[in-house]
C-alpha cells in the first residue's frame, strides 16, 4: 500500500511564505517524477511544478518566480517552497508521484489527499 501524505498547509497573510511537504510511504521500489498541483474553488486542477528523480524542474509560467520545488530522494519526499503568496494562491494543493512498487512493477501514478492553503489578511 502506497501513500502520499501532504503537510504544511494553513492560513498565511499576503506576502508570506509556506513550505509544503509530501512524503511517500509503503511498498516503494523507485519514484520517478513528483509534482504539485492545486485546485482553487470553482476551478480546474492545475499543475504547479514538477521535478524528475535527478532534479530537473518544470513550473507553471506564472509561478516560477515565487515557487520552488525540490525533493529528497532518501526520504521519498517532495517539497514546495511558496514565497510572496497572494490571495489567488488560495487552493487545495495536491502532490502526485509516478512510482514503482517493485523492480518489475509498472510505473503508477499516485495522489495525496491534499492540503489547504489559504492566503488572506
Amino acid at each position: 500500500q502506497v501513500q502520499l501524505v501532504e503537510s504544511g498547509g494553513g492560513l498565511v497573510q499576503p506576502g508570506g511564505s509556506l513550505r509544503l511537504s509530501c512524503a511517500a510511504s509503503g511498498s516503494i521500489f523507485s519514484i520517478d517524477a513528483m509534482r504539485w498541483y492545486r485546485q482553487a474553488p470553482g476551478k480546474e486542477r492545475e499543475l504547479v511544478a514538477a521535478i524528475t528523480r535527478v532534479g530537473s524542474t518544470t513550473y507553471a509560467d506564472s509561478l516560477k518566480d515565487r515557487f520552488t520545488i525540490s525533493r529528497d530522494n532518501a526520504k521519498n519526499t517532495v517539497y514546495l517552497q511558496m514565497n510572496s503568496l497572494k490571495p489567488e494562491d488560495t487552493a487545495v494543493y495536491y502532490c502526485n508521484a509516478n512510482l514503482r512498487a517493485g523492480i518489475v512493477s509498472p510505473s503508477t501514478r499516485y495522489w495525496g489527499q491534499g492540503t489547504q492553503v489559504t492566503v488572506s489578511s
